[in-house]
C-alpha cells in the first residue's frame, strides 16, 4: 500500500522547515552568514547591470528584493538588513535618477520610500517565521524530554509496584508466622501490617508527586519525617535532617524512602518517654563511590550486649531487605544511656 502523503498544507510547511534547518548554519556563523550577504548583494547588482539594457525604465530592485528575501532566509535578520543597505544604495545610486549619485528629488525619494516599505516587511515577516520555528523546535525539545520523563516514571512505577506487592507479601507472610505463634496477638498484627501499608501509600504518593521530585533530597526526607510524626501523633519529638545537595534517582530514593520510614517509626515507638527526644538523619559521602546513611535518636538506646540486627522482629527483617536492595548493609550502634543509631552504607 503506498506511503499516505500529508495535506498540501503541512507539507508545504514541513518542506519550508527543512529548508530552515539547512540555512541554519549560516544563521550560526557570522562569518557565513555576512558572507552570504555580500554575496547575495554583488550577484544581484551584477544581474541587474546585465539587465539594464532589456528593463524598461522604472525596475530599480528587480533583482535585489529577491537577495534580501534569500539573504534574511537562509542567514537571518542582521544579515538580511545588511544585503538590504547594500542593495538600496546600489539602487540609488546606480539605478534611480540622476543616475550615478546620490542626488534625491521627490520621485526618486517615493521609490526609496517603497523600496524601505517592501524590505522592511519582507524582513519581519522571514524573521518571525525563523522566530516562530525557534520557538515550535524549542517546545518539540521540551515535549520530547517530558515523554522520556513520563515513560521512564511509569516504568519504573510498574516496577515499583511489582516490588511493592512482593513486599507486602512477605510482611503479610511474617505477620501471619507471628499469629502463628502468639493468636492472641492477630488484632495487633494486622494493625502493623495496616500501619506500614499505609506508610508506603503516602510515601509513594508524595514520591511520584511531580513535585517532590524536584525537591532537595533533604527537604524530602525532612517532609517525609513529618508525615510520621503527625501520623503517630508523636509529641515533644523533632526531627532532624542534614543531607547534601544530592540527587538519587527514583528507585533508590524509593528504597531509601522506606527504610527511613522504617528506623523513624522504630524509634517513635521505642525509644522516647513521655519527655520526647530527637531524631536525627545524616547522609554523609565518605568518597566518590559510596554514600552512608545514619538515623539516630537520643532515646533510651538499645539494652546493653544485644545485637539489634540479628533480632528475628519484623522491623528488622524488613530494614535488613531495605539495605539488600541499597546493595549495602544495617548495622546497629548500641550507646545505652545515650540514643540508638542505624547506618547502612551504599554505592552511589
Amino acid at each position: 500500500m503506498p506511503e499516505e502523503l500529508p495535506p498540501p498544507p503541512l507539507r508545504t510547511w514541513t518542506n519550508m522547515n527543512r529548508l530552515i534547518r539547512a540555512g541554519a548554519k549560516f544563521r550560526h556563523d557570522l562569518y557565513l552568514g555576512y558572507g552570504l550577504a555580500v554575496m547575495s548583494f554583488a550577484a544581484a547588482l551584477l544581474l541587474r547591470r546585465e539587465l539594464s539594457d532589456i528593463l524598461p525604465p522604472g525596475f530599480p530592485y528587480l533583482t535585489f528584493f529577491p537577495a534580501v528575501i534569500v539573504t534574511t532566509f537562509f542567514a537571518g535578520l542582521w544579515p538580511g538588513l545588511l544585503c538590504a543597505v547594500l542593495s538600496g544604495l546600489a539602487s540609488w545610486y546606480f539605478f534611480i535618477p540622476p543616475f550615478d549619485s546620490f542626488g534625491i528629488d521627490t520621485a526618486s525619494a517615493i521609490t526609496l520610500g517603497f523600496y524601505v516599505f517592501i524590505v522592511t516587511v519582507d524582513i519581519t515577516l522571514i524573521h518571525l517565521m525563523h522566530s516562530a520555528a525557534d520557538e515550535l523546535r524549542d517546545e518539540k525539545r521540551v515535549t520530547e524530554a517530558l515523554y522520556d520523563q513520563q515513560r521512564t516514571m511509569f516504568q519504573e512505577l510498574q516496577h515499583r509496584v511489582a516490588n511493592n506487592m512482593a513486599f507486602v507479601a512477605a510482611l503479610l507472610h511474617l505477620q501471619k508466622r507471628k499469629v502463628t505463634a502468639d493468636p492472641a496477638s492477630a488484632g495487633s498484627a494486622l494493625d502493623e501490617a495496616q500501619s506500614r501499608i499505609e506508610t508506603m501509600s503516602r510515601i509513594h504518593r508524595r514520591l511520584y508527586d511531580p513535585a517532590s521530585l524536584d525537591l532537595p533530597v533533604a527537604q524530602y526526607f525532612q517532609e517525609i519525617c513529618s508525615d510520621l510524626l503527625q501520623a503517630t501523633g508523636a509529641r515533644n519529638i523533632v526531627c532532624l535532617v542534614n543531607m547534601p545537595a544530592i540527587t538519587l534517582d527514583i528507585a533508590r530514593l524509593t528504597t531509601l524512602s522506606l527504610l527511613v520510614t522504617e528506623l523513624v517509626t522504630n524509634s517513635l515507638k521505642h525509644a522516647f518517654s513521655d519527655n520526647g527526644g530527637t531524631i536525627t538523619l545524616e547522609l554523609e559521602q565518605p568518597d566518590s563511590a559510596h554514600l552512608t546513611l545514619t538515623v539516630s535518636d537520643n532515646g533510651r538506646g538499645l539494652p546493653q550486649g544485644e545485637d539489634a540486627t540479628n533480632s528475628k522482629g519484623l522491623g528488622t527483617h524488613i530494614v535488613q531487605s531495605l539495605a539488600a536492595q541499597l546493595g549495602g548493609e544495617i548495622k546497629a550502634i548500641a550507646n545505652p544511656g545515650s540514643g540508638a543509631a542505624w547506618r547502612v552504607e551504599f554505592a552511589v
